[in-house]
């Protein structure tokens, strides 16, 4: 039987909050209609004996302590889904804001997930070809995997987002079953219109589902929004077989909502006024990604999060640091250096990207690729900091072609530009060219079968226009003019 509560004991910032309430749930959502007949709508957060926290998507404007009327439903908050979603619009609730109308419902999905029992995982194999180099062929996206973006501010991550938006796809075998699901929480209305647009103008449109939640949007939407994107997500995946990746942008706006929210229900703060449960609030969206038995599809997570100051220490980086499979980092100095996308190879990982590349996967060559890359361009790094020391005048000929290396390693490699889309053969051709400038007794991260396959010296100075250098002039030697 459902009872009708009248009246409030108390209105907080996004919660209203009732006393001798009797069998309700938490997750349980709540109708709520004002005095004026306005229907709005609400989810308990906080049951203390008979006294029940409600948070309120619309918000709590307007609202008094009498005339409420209060009717619990007996069920969690559940969308909408179809296989029409693709190409639609919604907002943080799921509710449809492109003007097309609501959807044809296939079946409703609780928003918090369905229990996964950890036996039914896949191990996470093949990978998504993103386009762009960094990524593909040194921080490798696997599929199941969820592989965060650290950004900053200022720093380029909404066109790094659209990128991968735009060009992502898997092998042409399965490419029509795959699509992208990206949300957006607590974006600026003129990037919101730049995310719609980018895919619009692209035709990409039809095979993305857009969840977003500007910033003038109430706050308790935004602590829906990734969790409907996950929804829907699971939905396309699970039933429908397809390989779905879900971008969520920007996580740290979702943190701060929850850290305002967890403030109104008064509860004890933890690092920097996050609640205590902030990792296990993140684990239980992250942790739905990933591939089950019995299905052929997949959910593929790239979460984008901003560090304040570009602290990578800072709560939100940190605690999803320890739940992810790697991270990719953009760096400020190559941003300063006008590189794009920035991204710093050296802090940057991808754990699952071993069992994800590969013969009958990418290439075969390319983990020895991708290992020599790695210690070629630190050891670019010390010859870098020697400089800085001693002056480069004073360095050594291989510190030298290392800083040359480096220098075309970052022009050519790293920067493409936001419109440029290689395969991944272009991708790992490029690395062997750029490998093919220093001295071949230097490359000792791969075996020498590979050297005598891919390894050439003259025509990678042809390629990058450096045959007048006077460093890097011989085949496996150093020779300075």
């Amino acid at each position: 039987m459902n009872l009708q509560y009248i009246g409030l004991e108390e209105v907080n910032g996004p919660l209203i909050f009732l006393d001798n309430v009797e069998n309700v749930g938490y997750e349980e959502m709540v109708e709520i209609q004002m005095k004026d007949g306005e229907l709005r709508h609400g989810r308990v957060v906080q049951i203390d004996g008979r006294k029940a926290a409600i948070q309120v998507f619309e918000g709590t404007q307007s609202m008094s302590l009498s005339n409420m009327k209060i009717k619990f439903t007996g069920k969690p908050m559940e969308i909408g889904l179809s296989t029409e979603v693709l190409g639609r619009t919604f907002n943080g609730s799921g509710d449809p804001i492109d003007g097309l109308g609501p959807i044809f419902v296939d079946a409703y999905y609780d928003i918090n997930g369905t229990p996964l029992n950890p036996v039914a995982r896949v191990y996470p194999r093949n990978y998504i070809n993103t386009g762009i180099s960094s990524i593909d062929a040194l921080t490798t996206l696997i599929r199941g995997q969820k592989l965060p973006i650290f950004s900053g501010s200022g720093m380029p991550h909404n066109e790094l987002a659209v990128q991968i938006v735009k060009q992502s796809k898997i092998s042409e075998s399965e490419g029509s079953q795959f699509c992208v699901v990206f949300a957006a929480m607590g974006v600026k209305n003129d990037v919101a219109d730049y995310f719609k647009r980018s895919f619009e103008e692209a035709g990409v449109m039809d095979k993305v589902v857009m969840y977003i939640n500007v910033s003038n949007d109430p706050i308790i939407e935004r602590l829906l929004t990734p969790r409907c994107a996950l929804s829907a997500a699971e939905y396309l995946a699970f039933k429908h077989n397809m390989h779905v990746l879900v971008i969520l942008t920007d996580i740290t706006s979702y943190c701060e909502a929850l850290r305002e929210f967890s403030s109104s229900k008064g509860e004890i703060p933890g690092r920097k006024g996050y609640p205590g449960y902030l990792y296990s609030d993140l684990a239980s969206m992250y942790e739905r990604a990933g591939i089950v038995n019995n299905s052929k599809g997949s959910v593929t997570q790239i979460p984008i999060l901003s560090m304040p100051n570009d602290d990578i220490t800072h709560p939100v980086p940190d605690l999803t640091g320890y739940i992810t499979e790697g991270q990719i980092v953009l760096d400020r100095d190559l941003f300063q250096l006008g590189i794009y996308p920035p991204i710093g190879i050296l802090p940057s990982l991808s754990r699952l990207m071993k069992d994800g590349i590969g013969a009958g996967y990418t290439r075969a060559d390319h983990q020895d690729l991708t290992n020599q890359l790695y210690a070629s361009y630190a050891k670019v790094q010390d010859a870098r900091s020697l400089a800085s020391v001693i002056g480069e005048d004073e360095l050594s000929p291989t510190d030298k072609t290392y800083i040359e290396f480096g220098d075309l390693f970052e022009e050519r490699f790293l920067s493409q530009g936001i419109d440029t889309n290689r395969s991944i053969e272009e991708t790992l051709n490029l690395g062997w060219s750029l490998l093919s400038l220093l001295p071949k007794q230097e490359l000792d991260r791969t075996d020498d079968a590979l050297l005598d396959q891919f390894y050439d010296n003259k025509a990678a100075m042809v390629f990058f226009n450096i045959i007048d250098k006077p460093i890097i002039k011989e085949i496996g030697s150093i020779k300075e003019v």
